[in-house]
């Protein structure tokens, strides 16, 4: 990734694409979202971040895809479902049994 735009995180345009979780559980995810990006360059770190924040504090098995480009098809618990923008990034974040 190495992109300098990234170190102005907070500044970053967020969008969320699609939805089926809490507020809270979405602002902890946009928020999660943005500290990983602040402190990685690198979109496997990002999403590894991201899935032991969402592991530790909702507990097991979330899942976490973070890129520019790529397509998915999932099925996810009812309300752990996000699928979100921070800036030029795409997030994907949600729990399985």
């Amino acid at each position: 990734m190495g992109d300098k735009s990234l170190n102005n995180i907070p500044e970053l345009r967020t969008t969320i694409k699609s939805i089926d979780m809490t507020e809270e559980m979405s602002n902890f995810a946009i928020d999660t979202a943005k500290k990983a990006m602040s402190s990685n360059t690198v979109e496997k770190d990002i999403a590894q971040y991201i899935k032991k924040e969402f592991d530790t504090k909702y507990n097991n098995t979330w899942h976490c895809i973070v890129g520019k480009n790529f397509g998915s098809f999932v099925t996810h618990e009812t309300k752990n479902f996000i699928y979100f923008y921070v800036g030029p990034l795409a997030i994907l974040l949600f729990k399985t049994a």
